[in-house]
Formats: C-alpha cells, sequence, structure tokens
C-alpha cells in the first residue's frame, strides 16, 4: 500500500492465470463486476476507489512492474505518494524520471522523464522508489503556473507533517540544478510559500489576496477577548492593525471539526457564536467560498471596505 488510505489489493494477470483463471474466467469476472481493470494486466477485487488519488496510486503500483529498472516514480505520482495537497494537475499518467540525457516518452500510460536523480533525492514509499519530497515539489514547480506551485509548496511546508520539508530544503532541491527551465518561476512560488495554509482554498486565498495588492494577512490568528483574554477562536487570515479577520469557507473544512456522532448543524450554529464573538471583538469579519477565488475582486472591496486602522 502507497498512500495511507487504504487501497484494494492489486492483482495481475500473470497470478491469477498461475492459479487456475483463464482468460475467458477474467473477461466474465470484469463484466460481472467482481474484478475491475486499473490498466492491462492488472486488476482489483471488486471496484477501484472513488477517491482520484487513491484510484492513481493504484495507477502507479500496476505500473511498477512494466517500468525500467532504475525509473523513479516523480513528479506529480511522486506527490499523490507523499500525500501532498495538489489542484488542478492531471492524473491521467503515470510519471517517473530515469536518470538519463534522452530516451524520455509520453505514452497513454506513463510519462517517461529523463534527467539527473541524485542518490539523496530518492525515498522509498512501501518498496518503490520516489523522488524525495524537496525534489517532487521542485520538478513541478518549474512546470506549474503560480498558484498550483504555491498549493503544493505550501503542502509540502504543512507544519503539521511529520516530514515537512522547510523553505530551505525547497529552495536547495532548485539550487541543485540551477539552469533548468522555469526555475527562476519556481523560486518565486516557492519563497511565497507557507506551512501555515492549511487546505488548498487557504492557499489559493492567499495568492487571491497579494494578486489584488492587499496587505499580507496574519495566517491562523489566534484572537482573544481584549477585556478578559480569553480565547475566542483562530480565523485563516487576519489584519490585527486593520480590526478585520477573513475566512475561507470550503465544506471539507467543517467535516474536518465534528465528533463521532455529531451533527454538522452543531459545527455551524459553534461558528456562528463565534463570529458573533469576533464581531463583539469590533473586528470586521469577511468571508468568501471556492466561487469567490475566480473572481476575487468582489472580495477584496469587501475587505478594504472592512479595514479600519487602530
Amino acid at each position: 500500500m502507497l498512500l495511507a488510505v487504504d487501497l484494494p489489493e492489486l492483482t495481475l494477470r500473470p497470478e491469477l492465470l498461475a492459479a487456475g483463471f483463464s482468460d475467458p474466467e477474467l473477461r466474465r469476472l470484469v463484466r460481472a463486476g467482481r474484478l475491475t481493470p486499473v490498466r492491462r494486466g492488472a486488476y482489483v477485487l471488486g471496484s477501484v476507489p472513488d477517491d482520484v488519488l487513491a484510484r492513481h496510486a493504484l495507477a502507479v503500483e500496476a505500473a511498477i512492474g512494466e517500468l525500467a529498472p532504475d525509473a523513479v516514480v516523480s513528479h506529480v505520482s511522486a506527490a499523490v505518494l507523499h500525500g501532498l495537497r495538489i489542484w488542478g494537475l492531471r492524473l491521467d499518467r503515470v510519471h517517473v524520471t530515469r536518470p538519463r540525457r534522452s530516451g524520455g516518452r509520453r505514452g497513454s500510460l506513463v510519462h517517461v522523464h529523463t534527467a539527473a536523480v541524485d542518490p539523496r533525492e530518492i525515498v522509498v514509499i512501501a518498496g518503490v522508489a520516489v523522488t524525495s519530497l524537496a525534489r517532487t515539489v521542485a520538478d513541478l514547480a518549474r512546470m506549474l503556473p503560480f498558484e498550483q506551485a504555491v498549493v503544493l509548496g505550501d503542502a509540502a511546508m504543512f507544519h503539521e507533517r511529520a516530514d515537512r520539508a522547510s523553505k530551505a530544503d525547497l529552495l536547495s532541491a532548485l539550487d541543485a540544478e540551477p539552469r533548468r527551465p522555469g526555475t527562476r518561476a519556481a523560486r518565486r512560488a516557492i519563497a511565497f510559500s507557507n506551512g501555515l495554509s492549511e487546505s488548498v482554498g487557504e492557499s489559493r486565498s492567499r495568492v487571491a489576496i497579494a494578486e489584488a495588492g492587499l496587505p499580507p494577512p496574519v495566517l491562523q490568528w489566534e484572537v482573544r477577548a481584549a477585556a478578559t483574554g480569553a480565547f475566542i477562536g483562530r480565523v485563516d487570515a487576519g489584519w490585527p492593525g486593520l480590526r478585520t479577520v477573513g475566512e475561507f469557507d470550503g465544506l471539507v473544512k467543517y467535516g474536518r471539526t465534528l465528533r463521532p456522532g455529531q451533527d454538522i448543524t452543531e459545527v455551524l450554529v459553534a461558528e456562528k457564536l463565534r463570529e458573533d464573538a469576533l464581531r463583539d471583538e469590533d473586528l470586521g469579519v469577511v468571508r468568501w467560498i471556492w466561487a469567490d477565488l475566480t473572481d476575487f475582486a468582489p472580495t477584496a472591496r469587501r475587505l478594504r471596505s472592512r479595514f479600519r486602522p487602530n
């Protein structure tokens, strides 16, 4: 198992044939839904996971046996195996890198990159050679638009990751090959990255705030009552000197706060009481959702209208 999620066990055609099944039997099992092809000659019992990241991890596992011995899982496939948050990246091919000058190819199922790979840039995940966290981010950041690269950099630096990378780690991985195309843009994205963003939405919000020309917020600002010092809540973004807080509202955010058996209505009521307490501290509160990130200008105007210097 490559990810920290439950994946169905992968079974290869030679194993099934060795167990006494014939190809016509395998086709009947597929039609009956008892076997599901992951790729040609690789199956899982039952159905594949609904989660697209888990499905990609299965595709990686299925491809491993057909790859050259020196191939290292890399790019978006390595990001998936490292459990990084990603946004807007295609998962239709397994990506690997071979330490060669030429011979790369982009097939329908596997994209083979060619580049030097230092042995120190390789880690092993469940027996599979994968580019390290820092090398993975460096490879992708050179190719991605700024916003997507920031999402990735934030995820690699996330403060709750046991194996988190520092900004210095990510920049060092870029400096290992400073002449590669895209390195300058990648450095800009990584310099902007911050391990305090807790979701794709929060990372994208930071980019939107910066592009709107707003002052940089304090991330995960802990707000306390002025009179008593009592803790009121931790907000996604805050401008203490401007008496304003900003919150990205993604549904998954509320799902994370649910205790076993708790109804989401209770969470929403508690969130309303928290917001009332923030307003009682004379703080302006501005919220936005996924759709607002596509056109952040109206939200930026709302933020500016709430800004009030102390």
